[in-house]
């Protein structure tokens, strides 16, 4: 049995390094030196009574065993956390920081307008914004880097708990001249030799194609574009057509162009804008306090977003 316990202060030396892979930037991820993170490192092997890392000139490598411990440190280092929240959550919600991810086709159309009026209603939140894509946002929630994560569903996050905050419609985005007369766009009408879309790891892209519901759109079209503007810019050069949501036409993305965008005709048209935390979280009675704030203000900057419009 092991006399003396780890200090939180070792595990949190132990994950920075096993993140950062380098003894500087862990020591500078924990606001200490590096001798005395180093030195912290050393009295936790002493301590278990085994090495967890093999120092060189050039790499540090983990052990085996100190690959798990430092994947066990992480969860406990997560947990203690959460006592901390859940003590804040009780007595005063909303208060202190929040970690909220947000990927790359929410960001830019909604938060510059959300934000003034959250710090209006919520003056005593300090809302710290990560934006990545799905994929990654997910993955830092799970690993207690996030507290919650603004995302587009359907998507599997994993164990989570969910806040629907409003319905966002795709629509289809046409060089000048080209957009039908038609009030709508059905799937079955979009060539998809001319259809540009957003490289993988971008959500938004799985939803158009699955409102589509057309396997060969997936074949034939040309995943270009690293970001929505970078999209629009395209066509607005002639080069194709592309799915935008509303939110960002709303948003004003199509200004300055002569996109024609009309809205698609599908029973799927939508992807639905969500709060996200993990399940195990003691902070949910905040989080649905959040997106309840968030839905409200969505319906004043976005309006005609509501669920199921």
């Amino acid at each position: 049995m092991i006399a003396h316990l780890p200090t939180v202060k070792q595990l949190q030396y132990l994950v920075a390094l096993r993140e950062h892979g380098h003894f500087g930037k862990a020591a500078e991820a924990c606001f200490v030196t590096q001798s005395t993170l180093s030195a912290g490192l050393r009295e936790l092997e002493s301590l278990l009574g085994t090495m967890l890392v093999e120092r060189t000139k050039r790499v540090v490598r983990f052990t085996p065993l100190g690959t798990r411990i430092a994947d066990k440190a992480g969860r406990v280092l997560r947990e203690s956390e959460e006592l901390a929240d859940m003590a804040r959550a009780q007595s005063q919600p909303l208060t202190g920081e929040l970690r909220m991810g947000v990927i790359p086709t929410i960001a830019p159309f909604l938060l510059p307008a959300m934000l003034p009026l959250l710090r209006r209603d919520l003056p005593r939140l300090k809302l710290f914004l990560r934006e990545e894509t799905s994929a990654a946002a997910c993955e830092a929630l799970h690993r207690g880097q996030l507290d919650c994560v603004l995302l587009a569903m359907p998507y599997a996050c994993g164990d989570i708990e969910r806040a629907d905050l409003f319905d966002d419609r795709l629509f289809i985005a046409y060089p000048e001249g080209e957009a039908p007369g038609r009030q709508s766009v059905a799937a079955s009408s979009i060539d998809e030799t001319r259809l540009l879309l957003l490289e993988d790891g971008h959500c938004l892209k799985d939803h158009a194609l699955s409102a589509c519901n057309r396997p060969d759109i997936r074949a034939g079209a040309a995943m270009l574009g690293t970001s929505l503007h970078t999209l629009v810019q395209m066509v607005d050069n002639g080069l194709g057509l592309t799915f935008i949501p509303a939110m960002a036409i709303a948003a004003g993305i199509l200004e300055g162009t002569a996109i024609g965008a009309r809205p698609l005709a599908s029973s799927n048209n939508s992807r639905r804008i969500a709060l996200v935390w993990r399940r195990s979280s003691p902070r949910e009675l905040e989080f649905r306090m959040l997106a309840d704030t968030m839905r409200s203000i969505a319906g004043t900057i976005l309006p005609g977003l509501a669920l199921g419009a």
